[in-house]
């Protein structure tokens, strides 16, 4: 495994925060996110830093990757779609019949490049429909989970940090282990700018392609032998969000309208502060991703399954704790 990857993540990151000091004044002056009754923040924040992340990792991948292949093409092409899409919706608010369709045509693309099955047992035309609902899906949970300082962050850089270690170790092919160094580079260049409390948020400009690249690195885990490995990096955002969407649904409330519902949300509503909550996931995250480097190394169904119960029980027990009210002191 060549040094690109190592040198990707020093690169993209110095970038990243170079791009962001030099964008910062357009951000606060056209892109100000507005508090609202479903806001976390309380005053005025720029939105849009997610304009340098993606920025400096696609950058990075070219400068180390040189011309990329079909498939790193399709996905650069789609991140960049999805950018501009989540830059006009952080401007001004798009419709869903408008936002989906391209959503979708932007998984279509990258899985379409990607080619390859997963399970050789099921019909192709059906493992490509529910490839695209779960891509589809997890780039609108990457979008819905970007709602508290440093969230993303908490999540995204471990399973990175992990998808990097597992292509150094020759588990994840080299074009991919560059993508996640750059990507990884990226968000740690945006890290210091939206720590609690954030002076910049990502935007729906960066949430929305580094679900769309994390989503493409997770299946070609999946698709290099580490189904369960691919299940447990992103385990608790995709908990979090799925239980939410579905709570919401059998209420009858619109799935689609943003709202402070998601167990990371009840937390602070709860009185949690938000170091804790974002703290607590990224220690979930380090044990979700040590799982995943587990099933690993000691491949078998066995393996996965107890690896698996364990990684589901132990992101049920932060859920749980976010859904309790914080026990107070008595003596405050």
């Amino acid at each position: 495994m060549p040094l690109s990857p190592l040198v990707a993540v020093p690169l993209a990151a110095l970038l990243s925060s170079g791009l962001i000091l030099a964008l910062r004044p357009l951000l606060q002056r056209y892109a100000l996110a507005r508090p609202n009754a479903r806001s976390s923040h309380r005053i005025p924040t720029p939105q849009g830093g997610g304009i340098a992340v993606v920025a400096a990792a696609l950058a990075v991948m070219v400068l180390l990757g040189g011309v990329p292949g079909a498939e790193v093409a399709a996905l650069a092409g789609g991140t960049v779609v999805l950018g501009v899409v989540g830059a006009v919706d952080d401007l001004r608010p798009l419709s869903v019949r408008v936002r989906l369709p391209l959503q979708a045509a932007c998984v279509v693309l990258v899985l379409t490049a990607a080619g390859g099955q997963l399970v050789p047992g099921l019909p192709l035309w059906l493992e490509r429909g529910l490839a695209v609902l779960a891509g589809l899906w997890f780039v609108n949970l990457t979008n819905f989970m970007d709602g508290l300082d440093w969230m993303t962050v908490a999540e995204m850089v471990p399973v990175l940090g992990a998808l990097l270690a597992f292509g150094l170790a020759g588990r994840l092919a080299e074009d991919a282990t560059l993508v996640a160094a750059a990507l990884l580079g990226g968000l740690l260049g945006f890290a210091p700018f939206n720590r609690p409390v954030a002076k910049l948020f990502l935007g729906d400009v960066g949430s929305l392609p580094v679900g769309l690249v994390v989503a493409w690195l997770l299946y070609r885990l999946a698709g290099e032998g580490g189904l369960a490995a691919a299940i447990l990096l992103p385990l608790y955002y995709l908990a979090d969000a799925t239980l939410t969407l579905g709570r919401r649904a059998l209420a009858g409330e619109p799935v689609w309208q943003a709202h402070r519902s998601h167990f990371y949300q009840r937390a602070t509503t709860n009185g949690r502060s938000v170091p804790f909550v974002v703290g607590a996931v990224l220690v979930l995250n380090l044990a979700l991703a040590l799982l995943a480097a587990v099933t690993l190394m000691l491949p078998g169904w066995t393996m996965a399954l107890l690896a698996l119960a364990l990684g589901a029980g132990l992101v049920a027990g932060l859920l749980r704790l976010f859904a309790l009210p914080a026990i107070r002191n008595a003596a405050a």
